[in-house]
């Protein structure tokens, strides 16, 4: 994995990308977009988010030539340490299990393996329409994306349908270990349960991102910055004074599944899904 310095560097250019990402959310469909009528595209297509406007290389003369590379990168990195994130991170509470919970759990797994299991060799996803997002920066876990699936999860749960596949890297090839599924962050906890119930699952969101004013975006290269999906800034009030511009909520809800393995306890490892990224 990449070390801390690797990760602090990528953080100079993270506000850029998910500012624009905010703002996106905020405007109108336009006659030839992606979204639906009357709604955004679904926050967490990550695999698109080095494409968005102000990643520009010719709009942002300050950026260096791979900042579109370095922003997804500390993106991506910031969802995978979700230990380190504390305020910044929301988890759906375990619920006491109801009649049908594990049967309908069941039925999400055998979705998810039979979804999944065709794409153990990688080219078969790329041919069936998954992205890898930034597989030039290395990772712990790869998401191969399908902007297809992301759209219909705004508006529907299909277990054989996963917004992404999750890969590890082992040498040139990449070895099939879940699926990720996503939910619109508009979406209430006992909404998400009827998805996938939370007696078995938790679901995650990343909220209190306080993105840095104009020209003090190398303030996310501290150690200990105030900017940012780890920074020290997590209300709307210091967000303000600190001159920044506050989002209580970014991206959609999303949970992994590991359909692979054997017991319940890894199916639906939270822990494993939270690795820090250090």
């Amino acid at each position: 994995m990449p070390n801390r310095l690797t990760i602090l560097v990528t953080a100079l250019f993270a506000s850029s990308v998910l500012s624009t990402a905010m703002w996106g959310q905020s405007q109108p469909a336009q006659p030839n977009g992606s979204s639906m009528p009357g709604m955004n595209m679904p926050e967490h297509d990550v695999s698109n988010m080095k494409d968005m406007p102000g990643m520009n290389k010719d709009k942002d003369k300050d950026a260096d030539k791979d900042s579109d590379s370095d922003a997804g990168a500390h993106a991506m990195h910031s969802m995978e340490g979700h230990m380190n994130m504390g305020p910044h991170m929301k988890m759906t509470a375990l619920r006491q299990p109801k009649p049908g919970d594990a049967g309908r759990a069941h039925q999400i797994v055998e979705g998810a393996r039979k979804a999944s299991e065709k794409y153990t060799d990688y080219h078969t996803a790329l041919t069936d329409g998954f992205e890898i997002f930034h597989p030039e920066v290395r990772q712990k876990m790869y998401h191969f994306t399908n902007r297809s699936y992301a759209r219909e999860a705004f508006v529907r749960f299909n277990p054989e349908h996963p917004t992404s596949l999750l890969y590890e890297k082992h040498g040139e090839d990449y070895k099939l270990i879940g699926v990720m599924y996503t939910a619109p962050k508009r979406l209430t906890e006992d909404q998400l349960d009827e998805r996938v119930p939370l007696s078995v699952a938790q679901w995650h969101e990343h909220v209190n991102f306080c993105a840095p004013p104009q020209g003090q975006r190398k303030e996310m290269l501290n150690p200990h910055p105030q900017f940012g999906l780890r920074g020290s800034i997590t209300t709307q009030e210091a967000c303000d004074a600190a001159g920044g511009t506050f989002r209580p909520v970014i991206f959609n809800w999303m949970v992994h599944v590991y359909p692979f393995e054997k017991d319940q306890a890894s199916i639906w490892s939270v822990e494993r899904q939270h690795g820090d990224a250090d």
